[in-house]
């Protein structure tokens, strides 16, 4: 795995952990945490910004690639999957007035599905590398 590649992973998760929190802060009017989610969803949404630079130096400027590579099609669904797992519980975190038991199914599931996500980019090294 490239340097440039770890460090997009590192900072799509630290940021998307962040500006999710922030989102959170934001809008669950219970925990009153309005000014201070936006300035952490900022931050979070700063350092998802700095992901850009990274993934253009370490990129082509021009593919010329006709064939549809699988891998690639299979690592976007399996992230759809991870995203709509972690969303799942974050909203059984989300409702009214949780259970104890709905915020321990909603924490699993949450990290279940970020962890999905973020295994995605090894699964697809180890396609690519058997496809070799």
């Amino acid at each position: 795995m490239k340097k440039e590649t770890l460090l997009e992973i590192i900072f799509g998760t630290i940021g998307g952990l962040v500006f999710a929190i922030g989102m959170c802060m934001c809008l669950l009017p219970e925990w009153n945490l309005l000014k201070s989610g936006i300035v952490v969803s900022t931050i979070g949404f700063i350092v998802l910004l700095c992901i850009i630079p990274i993934y253009r130096k370490d990129r082509p400027k021009k593919v010329n690639n006709k064939k549809t590579d699988w891998g690639l099609i299979l690592t976007w669904i399996i992230g759809v999957v991870g995203a709509l797992i972690m969303g799942f519980g974050m909203s059984k975190i989300m409702v009214d007035s949780p259970e104890k038991m709905d915020m321990i199914i909603g924490m699993i599931t949450g990290v279940v599905g970020l962890l999905i996500c973020v295994l995605n980019y090894p699964i697809y090294s180890y396609l690519k590398s058997n496809k070799n």
